[in-house]
């Protein structure tokens, strides 16, 4: 087992027993956070006709919902930092629930924005950021395969609810799949309610070490005393010292572009299919294939992740993710006829999921796991833009060119960019660690050799 970063949790992770059983939990709430948004996209067509609307009115479901669950980070992060993990998944359980009932009864595409995307979308913020935050408490040697689990959830789940989606219409329409779907997603409560706080067994240090660092906190005790009582009540919650971290700075960037060609090559990917003649169970099999894809390499990412010779410089390896799906999405219209279109499904669902699996370790890697609720908050706020913009930013190319492939190359070079970019910054930022720590390890000699120098002196 390679050894495990350095968090400062102040205490030893179990790395297993419970912990396994939260990862579960974490399985369906992260599941149901990303599959549900694009689930619904079965009953959309019936919607738009039932209301008159137009497709891009009722394709603007799902984006609100994604919109509101990232833009809501902040606050899901304050209250896991307040609460814990496991109240703040029961609540975002039940309002994503009321949120679908509610919708059952819509009388208007207004009314399904307001519930289905405002309440249901901040539900699944608080879905998603304190189950990715809990696993940070439960594991730490063993952290990349328990992340790479819990992030398996979303195609598993998409991959259950989308057969599950068209029976449920099928058999009821879209407003008594609304009211059963939202019994369904109650689970989400059950998943939270084994999220109970992980016991933590302090590390014993040596007495010598223990006397310095008493000395040392009571001093830093006294000196900061007044500072932190200056301090706001939102500064208690969120960390604004990330802005100043360069590794935070380095992931925030990089994701910023990333995230405006992350989701629409999945959106558009059926559409594509059925441009070049294809029909549309030919079209949706795409679909089957890049989840198939997508749920085997997850959990594969977070073993090959955990080994000793990529766990300490994991960062290369998102890095890779990153590039290797804007090489996917380049090469994509050079493929001919729908046997192309399944190589690139199956290509395209390695590097999604790789990506996926990796997305949020690397955060909880360059930040540690003490403030990585507040990271998760900060970056999901600010990318809430790019996945907003993305999809609609690439169906404006197929508009104005009647080609998809135009779309494929700039989530192509979305794609890359960053790839380029995080290989570059994390080579300058695992070099200046380096740096820090020989100079720290430097420092800490000069100061021991200064104590037995006194100490020569006064026993003369």
């Amino acid at each position: 087992m390679p050894p495990p970063t350095a968090t400062n949790l102040g205490y030893t992770p179990p790395d297993g027993g419970w912990g396994w059983a939260v990862v579960l939990a974490s399985f369906i709430s992260i599941g149901f956070s990303y599959a549900f948004p694009k689930s619904l996209t079965v009953y959309f067509k019936e919607i738009q006709e039932y209301f008159g609307t137009s497709y891009s009115e009722i394709a603007c479901l799902s984006s609100v919902m994604l919109a509101t669950m990232y833009a809501a980070g902040p606050i899901s992060s304050i209250l896991v930092n307040r609460y814990g993990s496991r109240p703040v998944v029961m609540v975002g359980g039940f309002l994503v629930g009321v949120g679908m009932v509610s919708a059952s009864f819509g009388t208007s595409i207004v009314h399904l924005y307001l519930c289905v995307g405002v309440i249901g979308g901040f539900g699944l913020a608080f879905n998603l950021q304190p189950s990715l935050t809990i696993i940070g408490t439960y594991f730490q040697a063993k952290r990349p395969l328990a992340n790479g689990l819990a992030m398996t959830g979303s195609p598993v789940v998409l991959f259950t609810l989308a057969p599950l989606n068209q029976l449920l219409f099928d058999s009821f329409g879209w407003r008594g799949s609304f009211l059963i779907l939202g019994g369904i997603v109650l689970n989400c409560c059950v998943a939270g309610s084994l999220m109970r706080p992980v016991r933590k067994m302090v590390m014993s240090k040596p007495k010598a070490e223990s006397s310095d660092c008493n000395e040392t906190a009571a001093a830093e005790a006294v000196r900061t005393e007044d500072s932190s009582d200056k301090l706001s009540c939102v500064q208690r919650f969120i960390d604004i010292s990330l802005f100043k971290d360069r590794g935070f700075l380095i992931y925030l960037v990089g994701n910023v572009v990333l995230f405006f060609g992350f989701f629409a090559p999945v959106v558009f990917l059926a559409p594509y299919a059925k441009h070049q003649g294809n029909d549309e169970y030919s079209a949706a099999f795409l679909l089957s294939i890049f989840a198939l894809s997508d749920m085997f390499i997850r959990p594969l990412t977070g073993f090959v992740g955990n080994t000793k010779w990529i766990r300490p410089k994991i960062q290369y390896f998102f890095a890779f993710a990153v590039s290797y799906n804007g090489v996917c999405h380049l090469l994509c219209p050079l493929l001919p006829g729908y046997a192309g279109l399944v190589v690139y499904a199956v290509f395209f669902g390695f590097a999604f999921g790789m990506l996926s699996a990796l997305l949020f370790e690397t955060l909880m890697d360059l930040v540690g796991a003490k403030r990585f609720s507040t990271a998760v908050g900060l970056c999901t706020i600010i990318e809430c833009g790019p996945v907003l913009l993305g999809p609609p930013i690439s169906g404006a190319l197929v508009d104005v060119f009647g080609e998809y492939k135009y779309l494929y190359y700039l989530c192509g070079v979305f794609m890359l960019l960053p790839g380029i970019f995080f290989f570059i910054m994390h080579y300058y930022n695992y070099k200046k660690l380096d740096e820090e720590r020989h100079k720290a390890a430097a420092e800490m000699r000069t100061a021991e050799d200064t104590v037995h120098l006194n100490l020569g002196l006064d026993e003369k």
